[in-house]
């Protein structure tokens, strides 16, 4: 069984060499069989590059990928992925917080019949207000609107068979949803404790302004975890409530105006409801178009709404029926 280690950098020329070193003597020390080291260079202007080729010359697990400029750590993880070969990839960052010595006690985990190790970070070494907080809400938002139970979802120290990752894309800024990601597919997930240093070297590419963007991300992958096969249910609904709240808004105009209330082009009742009514048009539209496309995506690909974990006697294709002669 051949492990890929992944790790996109960006900027991160002095902890490079001590990243490689530290793998090596981890995975060296173990008995983790043999083992490569993808190394994603997301676009560096500090020569990170040029110490990754060095690297790449001294000892040929090292694999180096160089992205013609950032193009953002989701797709740079994606493009590690893509250049692995091992059956079994671990992620994890190149700022040398996360310890590869861990690896080994995630892969026994592994071993245990389950898909995925997740990482769960003991003693955080990060900075309060911009690092700590920001992670403890975007956490738990993230529990209560995936319905999942594990505490860390940030960790990107994480072991996982390679067919889990095969049926999964990055782009966009969904590197923060792996864990996420990997569940959605009914990966079998364990979270295991891991070591967290503080960073010595380099700078952090992390701002408050995450948070934003988690929020959205998170929109996207609810959206795509329960509604991608199905964008009538949700669009369909909403519009369904907007198209009842303008009846009664209307209704209620009408009654109002041959009692005791104002005419209804008077009543603020009438415009709302006729505007709740158009807006709940326009949600069905929608879902009927997202139905449409939802097809479109999957049958013009030859995609399947759902991913296998095992076969019995289908592995191999039936012999076709032979014809004989009358």
């Amino acid at each position: 069984m051949l492990l890929s280690v992944v790790v996109p950098v960006k900027d991160e020329r002095p902890n490079v060499r001590p990243l490689f070193e530290r793998v090596r003597d981890a995975l060296d020390g173990s008995r983790c069989g043999p083992w490569e080291l993808v190394l994603v260079d997301d676009g560096s202007t500090d020569g990170t590059f040029a110490e990754l080729e060095a690297l790449a010359a001294a000892d040929e697990r090292v694999k180096v990928v160089g992205l013609r400029r950032n193009f953002g750590q989701s797709a740079a993880t994606q493009a590690g992925l893509d250049a692995a070969r091992g059956d079994v990839i671990v992620t994890m960052d190149g700022d040398l917080q996360n310890d590869p010595a861990d690896i080994p006690l995630m892969l026994a985990k592994l071993d245990e019949g389950y898909d995925a190790i997740l990482g769960q970070r003991q003693k955080r070494q990060d900075k309060l207000i911009l690092r700590k907080l920001p992670s403890l809400v975007a956490n738990w938002l993230i529990r209560k609107v995936l319905g999942v139970p594990f505490k860390d979802f940030g960790c990107t120290l994480r072991a996982v068979r390679r067919e889990v990752f095969d049926g999964m894309v990055l782009y966009g800024e969904m590197h923060r949803f792996i864990t996420a990601l990997i569940l959605q597919q009914g990966a079998r997930v364990a979270q295991l404790p891991v070591r967290h240093h503080p960073r010595t070297a380099g700078k952090s590419k992390y701002n408050l302004t995450r948070s934003v963007r988690v929020m959205l991300d998170l929109m996207t992958v609810k959206f795509q975890g329960s509604f991608q096969t199905r964008p009538m249910h949700l669009f369909g609904g909403v519009g369904l409530v907007c198209m009842f709240a303008g009846f009664v808004g209307v209704a209620a105009s009408a009654v109002m105006k041959y009692t005791t209330g104002p005419g209804m082009t008077q009543n603020p009742l009438f415009l709302l409801g006729a505007v709740a009514g158009l807006i709940g048009v326009q949600f069905v539209s929608l879902g009927l178009m997202g139905e449409v496309l939802t097809r479109v995506y999957y049958e013009s690909q030859g995609k399947r709404p759902y991913t296998v974990r095992e076969r019995r006697n289908l592995d191999r294709p039936a012999d076709p029926p032979v014809r004989r002669a009358a």
